[in-house]
């Protein structure tokens, strides 16, 4: 028997996938976890946005056409506000975005099972790979209930895992770089013990930790101090930002100032001088006039960041951004396309100060000769030809496709 476990959206519903895999192999399947013919399909869905929704129910019909007679399983954030749609595109089990590995004990029903307990459930963990990144989830849900955002009512409220469960999850993974994730990283809270503590608890690794997005707010001394001991922590730090105005962070119940942000971000620097900072940005929401969109663009040139991820706003209903009136989809999408090329600049001007640094790089895989992958700081590298051993000290030369094109010194010990 083959199932395929296809997911949609963010990385914590990847890792959550891949412990649906282990789960899955360990029932005596064959899995995969690409769109293509098997008995069993699990649907990891996605409701972050509309288009994610829409994405998701899709999914259904993307798995028939491999296999008409195939059973079809749907868990995930989608599901959970919606069960009943997937039932009625033909899925046998729906269940929701809590929980997830309970989805396993349910292939041989029928119906709806929608989890509602916020416990932390975890009877699965990742199967030790050679995968080169691995993404270790240290914590789900959020208690932040941001005017724009699904996600909490969806995935409940913050709770985390214990660290020393953490600390034996990686010890059995064999990656040259963990990325420490979840729905809300910045809210890690093991009975007290936050992430200053998770981190010194991780010192011995020899592999490179980097986070996943943080908030502005977890940002301080300890935490930076923390990374400080680490074996080798990389200096990538994607604080989500939303807005550069005052006023619509505070109609986004966003708990923070652009200022306190800034000042954030210089404290970063003091620690980790050419780090990168990335962010997340939605415009066109309700509240934003034309003013507050162009400070936004101007705080992105104050911070210089990294990268941005932008994205327009996508009304979600049952949110408190759903009561207010929308802006028209073309001042949406002129200011998504005046953000966009502002991404743009701002990547080049970063690779522009990287140029001549000697910079460590993990390579990943290879592209039309080139050997790729990131280094510390979130910069895509290129190399000429194949290149042995995962973790090599290179010299950033000029500009490259999306990224730098590099020569190797050595190989990292």
């Amino acid at each position: 028997m083959k199932a395929v476990v296809f997911t949609l959206g963010c990385k914590v519903n990847s890792r959550e996938s891949s412990c649906l895999i282990t789960g899955l192999k360990e029932k005596g399947y064959e899995t995969s976890d690409r769109l293509e013919y098997a008995d069993v399909y699990i649907i990891n869905t996605c409701a972050v946005t509309s288009e994610a929704e829409k994405k998701s129910r899709q999914a259904i019909a993307r798995a028939k056409k491999f296999n008409p007679n195939a059973k079809i399983y749907i868990c995930g954030c989608a599901s959970q506000k919606n069960p009943e749609a997937f039932i009625l595109k033909g899925a046998r089990v729906v269940t929701g975005a809590k929980a997830k590995d309970k989805i396993l004990d349910l292939l041989d029903t029928e119906g709806v099972f929608i989890e509602e307990s916020d416990e932390y459930y975890e009877k699965y963990l990742p199967a030790k790979s050679s995968k080169t990144r691995e993404y270790v989830k240290i914590q789900d849900g959020c208690n932040n209930f941001c005017s724009y955002c699904i996600i909490p009512y969806l995935r409940g409220r913050s709770r985390s895992r214990k660290i020393e469960n953490i600390v034996e999850e990686i010890t059995a993974l064999n990656a040259e770089e963990i990325v420490i994730t979840g729905i809300n990283v910045s809210a890690f809270d093991d009975g007290g013990k936050k992430l200053p503590h998770l981190l010194r608890a991780l010192k011995d690794f020899d592999c490179r930790f980097r986070f996943g997005s943080l908030e502005v707010g977890v940002i301080d001394e300890e935490l930076l101090e923390a990374t400080k001991q680490l074996k080798d922590f990389a200096p990538h730090f994607h604080l989500s930002l939303q807005s550069g105005s005052d006023s619509v962070l505070k109609s986004m119940n966003r708990h923070y100032t652009a200022n306190e942000y800034a000042k954030k971000v210089k404290l970063i620097r003091e620690f980790y001088p050419n780090a990168a900072i990335t962010t997340d940005i939605i415009v066109g929401y309700s509240t934003e006039t034309d003013e507050n969109f162009k400070e936004t663009v101007e705080f992105c040139d104050r911070i210089c960041f990294a990268d941005v991820h932008c994205f327009a706003y996508s009304v979600r209903e049952g949110t408190a951004g759903a009561k207010l009136k929308k802006l028209p989809d073309d001042i949406k999408k002129q200011r998504l396309d005046e953000l966009l090329r502002k991404k743009e600049e701002l990547k080049e001007k970063f690779i522009a100060q990287n140029l001549g640094k000697t910079l460590t790089l993990i390579c990943e895989e290879e592209i039309d000769g080139y050997t790729v992958g990131y280094t510390e700081n979130y910069l895509r590298v290129f190399v000429k030809g194949a290149v042995l051993g995962g973790k090599v000290r290179v010299k950033i030369l000029q500009k490259h496709q999306d990224g730098a094109l590099a020569e190797v010194l050595s190989n990292c010990q």
